[in-house]
């Protein structure tokens, strides 16, 4: 297995950045079988490292501390404070060849050598916010100075939390903003929007609620664990003349797929725009 090569090394990570997304990388890592003691994190909130101090894992306000310390280092800042933070580790990183890893949106390639050095090992990675509860999806993408057992690397770092997939070109990284980066608000919209219509037709909330939150988990569940695509499985569940495809027949209407397609492409231009303003 991918992780073996974190748990069976001496490998070391470190996490410039320690709140909501790097906590759960951390926590994914751990419960993989990864030594405390391999991990380092660096925040200017002593909130955010205490706990990490009290697991096990080397803690420290100074982040080229943790960058000097680490061979694969995870970038978990805000994007508008990116660039002072690699300056200000750039000295540390050069000391010994070491893997860049970016979560930071918007921010490309070319910034990131540019504000450490031309040769410099980076992966940029899109994930989300289901990583929180390791059931994460992610989009990564190297530049060419990052090696195959790198490459292996940020696929176990980033599969402690959920899925990985790899892309051929950066720009792909927009469409993965649009699909997998901002979709989980997507999914939240169509169970808010299910519950608010099943409050309507006389269900309690404490009813409604569970009821749709269940049906999305199961029918993600389902489509992940069948053989078939999913247009297959709406096929399976809508039969002709019934209250599935009287349903269905309303979303086709109002074009559905149409306004889907529309809010993606909307999110992917927009995350276009703000890489082009970095």
């Amino acid at each position: 297995m991918l992780n073996s090569q974190l748990t069976n090394s001496q490998l070391t990570i470190g996490f410039i950045g320690a709140g909501n997304m790097a906590t759960a990388l951390i926590e994914g890592l751990i419960r993989t079988g990864v030594a405390p003691g391999q991990l380092h994190a660096s925040d200017h909130n002593a909130e955010h490292l205490s706990p990490l101090a009290a697991r096990g894992l080397r803690t420290s306000a100074n982040n080229a501390t943790v960058a000097a310390a680490c061979d694969v280092v995870m970038l978990a800042v805000k994007p508008q404070v990116l660039g002072g933070v690699l300056r200000e580790v750039r000295e540390a990183l050069c000391v010994r060849p070491r893997l860049l890893l970016s979560i930071a949106a918007g921010i490309q390639i070319h910034s990131l050598q540019a504000w450490t050095h031309p040769e410099q090992a980076i992966v940029r990675c899109m994930p989300n916010t289901p990583a929180l509860v390791q059931a994460g999806a992610s989009g990564l993408y190297a530049n060419a100075a990052v090696s195959d057992a790198q490459k292996q690397q940020a696929t176990a770092i980033l599969q402690a939390v959920g899925i990985v997939c790899w892309l051929e070109h950066e720009a792909q990284l927009d469409a993965v903003t649009a699909l997998s980066g901002s979709g989980p608000a997507y999914f939240f919209l169509m169970m808010e929007a299910m519950e608010q219509a099943a409050i309507a037709l006389g269900l309690s909330a404490e009813v409604a609620r569970p009821l749709c939150l269940q049906t999305a988990f199961g029918a993600a569940k389902l489509a992940i664990e069948s053989a078939v695509e999913p247009g297959e499985l709406r096929r399976r569940v809508t039969s002709p003349g019934g209250t599935t495809a009287a349903a269905l027949a309303q979303f086709e209407q109002g074009g559905y797929q149409e306004l889907v397609a529309r809010a993606l492409q909307a999110a992917a231009s927009r995350a276009a725009e703000l890489a082009a303003v970095n």
